[in-house]
């Protein structure tokens, strides 16, 4: 079913996301930790478009295919490093929100790894995907093809 084009019908709203957008793109995350955030949390969301844009924007970075095609299982594998895996954590259980939040023990660990500005941009930028990841969803925004 078409349905609407959320720019289009409402461009400020659209645009109001824009800023946050914009702080995560100049804040001190790494372009890897990122996209691997973006990716992660769009595998979780299921949105395709999403996951289109950020697997083409990670390899574009110097991200390798195969650590792609395995990040849905990066605990399984010893491909990401110890920092990685402390920022796919904390995009797991910021995204998956609704199931008990960020436990104490990996936000002290994320503090412990990166401080406390450094874990408040990671926040940020899973916000930041998970609000664009249920725009795309609910309006069923198609990937380029």
């Amino acid at each position: 079913m078409k349905r609407i084009d959320l720019f289009s019908v409402e461009p400020n709203a659209y645009k109001a996301l824009v800023p946050l957008e914009t702080y995560v793109q100049s804040s001190a995350l790494t372009k890897t930790h990122k996209e691997l955030i973006k990716i992660r949390a769009s595998q979780i969301n299921g949105c395709a478009f999403c996951l289109d844009m950020h697997t083409k924007d990670a390899m574009k970075y110097g991200e390798t295919p195969q650590r792609i095609f395995l990040l849905n299982a990066w605990r399984e594998t010893d491909l990401f490093t110890e920092e990685e895996r402390i920022v796919l954590e904390l995009t797991e259980q910021i995204t998956l929100i609704h199931k008990g939040g960020v436990s104490d023990e990996l936000y002290s660990k994320a503090i412990a790894t990166f401080g406390e500005n450094y874990v408040a941009q990671i926040i940020i930028a899973c916000v930041a995907i998970n609000s664009w990841n249920r725009i795309a969803i609910s309006t069923n925004k198609e990937i380029a093809k």
